[in-house]
C-alpha cells in the first residue's frame, strides 16, 4: 500500500467477508503500519495526520451507507475537533456528529445504533452524538465548548443541505460573540494551566494540555477562526497580529510537538500525550539525542522539548493579548498615556515610545519591569514592545552586565514591595534573566532527574522566589504563621531573594552546585556593591542552603550536642533567620507533595531550639544533664497536674534510662507514664496510639519486654496497615525494657484522623506482638513505583564509628520502596542483633536511614566476618547482589 486511503470500494467488500470486524480491523492494522513506517521523527507529519482522515473518512462512509441504507443521505455525518481539522493521529479520538431531522432521531434509532455499536467492535471507539439543528445551536449557545467542537466541524457525506443549514446557524455572531467567546476561551485556558500549577516544566509533562502544549495553539486558532471566520493560521500574518519569523516560529514549534505526539502514540499503542519516565529514553533515542557512548541523552531530549514549548508560550501570551485588544477592548483604551520618555500606556500595557528605544537606552531593557511593578494600573508588557526586547535582548552584553545603573535597576527590581516574582518570570520567558545573569542560561530548561525535583531548575527557582514573598504578604499569612512572623525579623529581604536566585545556579556543570554557586553569588553580590555583610550572608545561604534540611531529617535533633553543632555552624540567630525561610522555601518549590505537616514541625522544632542555644551563648553549650533534669522536672510537674502521686510516677519510670529521658519531651514522658501508670505487668506489650502529637504527626509507642524481633514485627505491621513511617526512636534499658516510638502518616501524606483505625492499629500490632511471629511482608514488598523505576538508586550500606563508641552504626542509601524497614529489622533479627536507635530519612525515592546497632550484651560489632554477614543479609534481602 501507498499509505493512501483505500478506496471505498474495497471497504465494501468487507462487509461481503464471513467476518466484516476483523476484515475491518485488517485494514485498520495495515494503514495504521504503513503510516507507521513512512514516520520519520525529523519529518513533518502534517501528511500523515491528513491521510489518517482521509482513510477514517473512507471507512465511515462505508460503513454508513451500509447501515443506513437509503436513509443514508437524509442525516448528515459530520467531524469534529482533531477530526474535523484533519490531524488524526494514531489513536485519537474520532469524534463525530450525526446531524437529523427531528423525526429521524426515533425512526432510525436501530440502524444509528448498529452504526456506532459496530465502530466499537472494529475498535475506533468514536465520540459520538446524535443532534438535531436546533438541538446543536441550543446547546452551543449555552456550553462555549460544544460551540467550538463546531467550530471546526467537516462533513464527511450525507445531506449537504441539512450540514449547510448548520453551517449558517453557527455562524450567527449572536451565539457567541467575539466579547464573549474570548474570555470564555482565556478562562479555560487559566484553568488548564491551574491543575498543571501554572508551568509546563516538569518531569512528566503533557505535550496536549500542559501549558505551551498544543492546546495553546488550538486556544488561538478558535478565537482567530471564530473572528475572522478564518480556516488557516498564515492569515495571522494578513492580519497583521504576526511578522513571517514568528508565524514559522509557532509552525515550527507545532511542528515539533505534532511528531512527538505522533511518536508517543506510536510507542505506547493508544492515546498516551504525557511524557513519562518510561518513554523519554526510547524518544530521546527516535530524536537523535545520544550522548558520547551512543545512550539516549534524556537530559537533552527533554531540553529541547521545553525550549519548544516556551516558544508556544510566549506566543499564545501575545496573540492572546493582540486578539483581547482587537476583539475584547473598547478602542478608547488603546490610547497611549506616556509614562516617561521611553514608555507609554496602552489599554494598561506598557508600549515603547518608538522602534528604537532599546537601541538608543539598552537599559530600558531593565527598566520596564521595574515599572510594570511600581505602576498598579499596569498588567503587562504589550506583545508588539515583546517583540521589540526579544530582537534587542543581545544588547545586554558584558558591559552592560558590568554598567552600575544596570546594577541598580537590577536590585530595585528585587526591592520593590510587589510584582518581584511576576517580573522575574516574565524576565526569563523573554530571555532577559539568562542575558543578565549568564550562569543562570546553564539552568533554563534544565531537568533534575530524581523525584525529590519536579520541576526545571529555574522554574524551581522562581517558585522559591514566590514562597519567599509569600511570607512577605498578609494575604498567604494563614498558610505558614510561623514564616511570617520570622520575615517580619529580615531587614533587607532582598537578600534572600538574592540567595534563592543562585542557590541552585551551580547545578548541571559537575562539582558541588553549592560551592559552585557560592563563588557564582559572591562575584555578583561584589559587582552590585552590596555591603560585605549582607556578601557573607548571600554566599554563606547557597553554600550552606541545604544544611538545615539535612539536620533535620538525617540527625537525632532531641540532642544537645547536636543543636549546639548546628548552632556553632549557623552562629547568629540573623543567618537562621534566614537559613530556615530558605529552607521552608526551597522545599516547598520541588514538590507540592513532598511538604507536610512533619517537615513543617520538625523544621520549626530545629529552629526554636538553635535559637534557644543562639541566644544562651555558643560559649556555655547546655549540658546532657541539664537536658536531662530539665525533661524530668517538667514532666513531673505536668503529672502532678494531673493528680499522679510521686509514689506513682517514680513507679512507672523504674525501668526508664536517661536516653529516654533525652531524646523525648516532657509532653511525651507524661503521656507514656500515664499509660504505664494505668497497665500492669499482665498487659504488656504496651501498645499506644497518639493521633496529633507536637509534630503534627501520630505516635506509636512500645513499651515491652526485649525480646527478638520486636522491631521487625512493629514495622512490618505498620507497613501492612498501609502507614508510613516518617521516624523511628529505640531504647532498650539495661534491665531488657524496650520503648519504641514510630512517628507515622497515612500514605497521603494525612494525619491519622478516625478513631475505630487508631483502635485497629493497637490492636493489630499488639496481637503481633503477643504471637511472636513473623508477619508476612506486604506483597508489595519489593515493589517500587512506576517513576522510582526510572532512577535507580545503588544501594550503598556502610558502617560507620559511633561517636559514644556504644554502638555500631549503619548507614543504608537505597531506593524507597514498601515494607523497606520490616527488611532490616529482619535481618536484624536473623542475625541477632539489637537496634538501639533508628534515624529514618526519605528524600523523594532516595531512603537515606541510619541503624545503631550492637550485639546482644550490648557491645558494638566490631568483628568484621559479622559487620559482612550482617551487610550480605539486608542486600539479599533487599534483592540487590552481594
Amino acid at each position: 500500500m501507498t499509505g493512501l486511503p483505500p478506496a471505498e470500494t474495497e471497504f465494501v467488500g468487507c462487509f461481503d467477508q464471513p467476518s466484516p470486524v476483523s476484515a475491518f480491523k485488517r485494514l485498520i492494522g495495515i494503514q495504521a503500519q504503513t503510516l507507521g513506517q513512512r514516520f520519520r521523527p525529523d519529518s513533518p507529519v502534517g501528511c500523515l495526520l491528513a491521510a489518517k482522515s482521509r482513510f477514517i473518512d473512507q471507512l465511515l462512509i462505508c460503513c454508513w451507507r451500509h447501515f443506513l441504507g437509503r436513509q443514508a443521505a437524509s442525516l448528515a455525518l459530520v467531524a469534529t475537533g482533531g477530526y474535523g481539522r484533519c490531524e488524526l493521529f494514531p489513536h485519537s479520538d474520532i469524534d463525530i456528529l450525526i446531524l437529523a431531522n427531528a423525526g429521524d432521531k426515533e425512526l432510525l434509532h436501530e440502524q444509528l445504533s448498529n452504526f456506532s455499536r459496530f465502530l466499537w467492535d472494529i475498535g475506533l471507539k468514536p465520540g459520538q452524538s446524535v443532534r438535531t439543528i436546533d438541538e446543536c445551536r441550543e446547546e452551543a449557545a449555552e456550553d462555549q465548548t460544544i460551540y467550538t467542537s463546531l467550530l471546526e466541524m467537516r462533513q464527511i457525506c450525507g445531506n449537504r443541505s441539512l450540514f449547510s443549514s448548520l453551517e449558517t446557524g453557527i455562524a450567527e455572531q449572536a451565539l457567541w460573540t467575539s466579547e464573549r467567546f474570548f474570555p470564555a476561551k482565556l478562562a479555560e485556558q487559566e484553568q488548564r494551566y491551574c491543575k498543571y500549577h501554572n508551568t509546563a516544566y516538569n518531569l512528566e509533562p503533557n505535550i496536549k494540555e500542559g501549558p505551551g502544549g498544543l492546546r495553546d495553539l488550538q486556544v488561538i486558532t478558535w478565537v482567530f477562526r471564530h473572528h475572522y471566520h478564518s480556516s488557516s493560521l498564515r492569515e495571522l500574518i494578513k492580519y497583521g497580529f504576526l511578522p513571517r519569523s514568528e508565524y514559522d516560529t509557532l509552525i515550527a514549534a507545532r511542528d515539533v510537538l505534532w511528531r512527538l505526539r505522533f511518536a508517543l502514540h506510536r510507542l505506547t499503542n493508544r492515546c498516551e500525550d504525557r511524557l513519562l519516565f518510561d518513554y523519554q529514553r526510547e524518544l530521546a533515542e527516535q530524536f537523535g539525542y545520544l550522548n558520547e557512548q551512543l545512550q539516549p541523552d534524556v537530559e537533552r531530549f527533554m531540553q529541547f522539548y521545553f525550549r519548544t514549548v516556551l516558544d508556544i508560550e510566549s506566543l499564545n501570551e501575545m496573540l492572546l493579548q493582540l486578539l483581547s485588544e482587537k476583539l475584547v477592548s473598547h478602542q478608547e483604551n488603546l490610547r497611549p498615556v506616556p509614562i516617561n520618555a521611553n514608555f507609554s500606556s496602552i489599554g494598561g500595557y506598557l508600549e515603547a515610545s518608538n522602534q528604537d528605544v532599546f537601541e538608543r537606552q539598552p537599559l530600558a531593557l531593565l527598566e520596564i519591569f521595574l515599572l510594570v511593578q511600581r505602576l498598579p494600573s499596569i498588567k503587562g508588557i504589550r506583545a508588539s514592545t515583546v517583540r521589540l526586547i526579544r530582537k534587542n535582548v543581545h544588547r545586554i552584553d558584558q558591559a552592560f552586565r558590568q554598567n552600575k545603573q544596570a546594577n541598580k535597576l537590577f536590585l530595585d527590581i528585587l526591592r520593590q514591595p510587589r510584582g518581584i516574582t511576576h517580573e522575574l518570570k516574565r524576565m526569563n520567558r523573554y530571555g532577559v534573566l539568562a542575558a543578565y545573569l549568564p550562569d543562570f542560561a546553564n539552568i533554563v530548561a534544565r531537568m533534575q532527574y530524581d523525584l525529590f525535583h519536579i520541576y526545571t531548575v529555574d522554574e524551581h527557582t522562581l517558585f522559591v522566589i514566590r514562597n519567599l514573598r509569600r511570607f512577605s504578604l498578609d494575604k498567604h499569612a494563614a498558610e505558614l504563621p510561623f514564616c511570617t512572623r520570622i520575615f517580619l525579623l529580615i531587614a533587607r529581604p532582598e537578600v534572600l531573594y538574592i540567595a534563592a536566585l543562585f542557590h541552585d545556579i551551580g547545578k548541571g556543570r559537575g562539582g558541588d552546585h553549592s560551592e559552585l554557586g557560592e563563588s557564582i553569588a559572591r562575584k555578583f553580590c561584589i559587582q552590585h556593591d552590596l555591603a560585605s555583610h549582607d556578601v557573607r550572608l548571600v554566599a554563606w545561604l547557597v553554600r550552606h542552603h541545604l544544611l538545615m534540611s539535612m539536620t533535620a531529617q538525617r540527625k537525632d535533633i532531641s540532642d544537645p550536642a547536636v543543636i549546639h553543632d548546628f548552632a556553632f555552624q549557623v552562629g547568629s540567630i540573623e543567618y537562621l533567620n534566614h537559613l530556615y525561610l530558605l529552607t521552608v522555601a526551597d522545599i516547598r518549590a520541588t514538590n507540592p507533595s513532598l511538604w507536610n505537616s512533619w517537615k513543617d514541625t520538625l523544621l520549626k522544632e530545629l529552629y526554636i531550639a538553635t535559637h534557644n542555644a543562639l541566644h544562651r551563648g555558643l560559649h556555655n553549650p547546655m549540658a546532657r544533664s541539664e537536658r536531662l533534669n530539665d525533661n524530668i522536672r517538667e514532666a513531673r510537674q505536668e503529672l502532678s497536674k494531673l493528680g499522679l502521686s510521686a509514689p506513682t510516677i517514680q513507679n512507672s519510670w523504674q525501668h526508664l534510662s536517661n536516653d529516654y529521658f533525652l531524646r523525648y519531651s516532657a509532653d511525651e514522658i507524661a503521656w507514656h507514664t500515664i499509660a504505664i501508670a494505668a497497665s500492669a505487668e499482665q498487659d504488656m506489650p504496651l501498645v499506644l496510639l497518639r493521633p496529633q502529637t507536637q509534630r503534627a504527626s501520630a505516635e506509636i509507642f512500645v513499651y515491652a519486654h526485649n525480646e527478638t524481633g520486636i522491631f521487625s514485627i512493629c514495622t512490618a505491621t505498620i507497613d501492612q496497615l498501609g502507614l508510613t513511617i516518617l521516624d523511628a526512636r529505640i531504647i532498650t534499658t539495661s534491665d531488657q525494657y524496650v520503648l519504641n516510638s514510630f512517628q507515622v502518616l497515612e500514605q497521603n501524606g494525612e494525619a491519622i484522623k478516625d478513631l475505630c483505625q487508631e483502635i485497629h492499629i493497637c490492636t493489630a500490632l499488639r496481637q503481633n506482638l503477643l504471637g511472636r511471629k513473623p508477619v508476612k511482608p506486604p506483597v508489595n514488598l519489593h515493589k517500587q513505583s512506576r517513576q522510582a523505576r526510572h532512577f535507580p538508586i545503588k544501594t550503598r550500606l556502610t558502617f560507620l564509628a559511633d561517636p559514644s563508641s556504644r554502638h555500631t552504626v549503619i548507614e543504608l542509601i537505597t531506593t524507597d520502596r514498601a515494607g523497606l524497614l520490616s527488611i532490616i529489622g529482619r535481618a536484624f533479627t536473623e542475625l541477632d542483633i539489637q537496634l538501639h536507635d533508628a534515624k529514618i530519612t526519605t528524600i523523594g525515592s532516595r531512603a537515606e536511614d541510619m541503624f545503631y546497632i550492637s550485639d546482644r550484651q550490648s557491645r558494638p560489632i566490631e568483628d568484621e566476618n559479622k559487620k559482612n554477614r550482617v551487610r550480605d543479609r539486608i542486600l539479599e534481602l533487599l534483592g540487590e547482589d552481594v
